[in-house]
């Protein structure tokens, strides 16, 4: 009697193995496609990730092509040497494609493209791992739920039933009378410092935002000069021609 296709077993690892490959491939043949179809072809990078604010840059940019993927794939797409590149120069862009960058190809003159990224920056929560662009000190007294950041006047003492999250999260604080009492000042991060994850959360509870999310252009190839532009700043902007 002949096995059951049913009682067949598939491996989720080579599922996932052939999903990876199938996406690579389509991610190599989606960039050789906009190289040949852009004029320009942008490799930039991105602090403090935001997948939502990531998103309002793609639409934006809704008449161009922005790809976020596996850098090694872009790389490949591209080609890594004269030899091996899909159009004239754009070997040079390799030394552009590590870490946490993605590719912009457009037809949108590069100064335009450099103001724009200029301009852009979404200010959020930190996650763990941030760096405190400031040092943040929750005065002593009774909580208050901005932590300090308003007058007393205009602030709300934090909610008692908060109080046991907030120790959990490393604030030594105490219950007196239903409020929220620090003996004395916490200081909750220090300035040029990593946070950790219970440092972001409480800086989150307090309304405190530090982390930028900024793109900052690394370079550009032109199809009309064959070449790679590479970019020191964003200040550069200014200097470039419309073009």
């Amino acid at each position: 009697m002949p096995k059951s296709k049913r009682a067949r077993i598939v491996h989720t690892s080579v599922v996932q193995k052939k999903a990876t490959k199938e996406n690579n491939a389509t991610l190599f043949a989606a960039v050789q496609a906009a190289a040949d179809e852009y004029a320009h072809i942008f490799t930039f990078s991105v602090e403090n990730m935001r997948n939502t604010y990531l998103k309002n840059v793609r639409q934006h940019f809704s008449d161009s092509r922005l790809f976020f993927g596996k850098t090694k794939v872009m790389a490949k797409a591209l080609g890594t040497s004269p030899e091996d590149e899909h159009a004239p120069g754009l070997h040079k862009l390799l030394p552009h494609l590590k870490g946490n960058v993605g590719l912009l190809c457009t037809n949108r003159a590069p100064g335009e493209i450099l103001e724009y990224f200029e301009s852009f920056v979404e200010v959020d929560y930190a996650r763990a791992g941030t760096v405190a662009d400031r040092t943040f000190t929750v005065p002593a007294g009774t909580v208050h739920s901005r932590g300090g950041e308003l007058p007393i006047e205009d602030d709300v003492p934090l909610p008692h039933s908060l109080e046991v999250t907030v120790r959990k999260w490393g604030m030594p604080t105490r219950l007196d009378k239903g409020k929220v009492i620090l003996d004395q000042e916490y200081v909750l991060c220090e300035e040029g410092k990593e946070m950790n994850s219970h440092q972001t959360a409480l800086l989150k509870l307090f309304g405190v935002a530090m982390a930028e999310f900024k793109v900052q252009v690394l370079a550009y190839w032109s199809a009309a000069t064959q070449d790679v532009t590479e970019m020191n700043s964003q200040a550069d902007a200014g200097a470039m021609e419309e073009g």
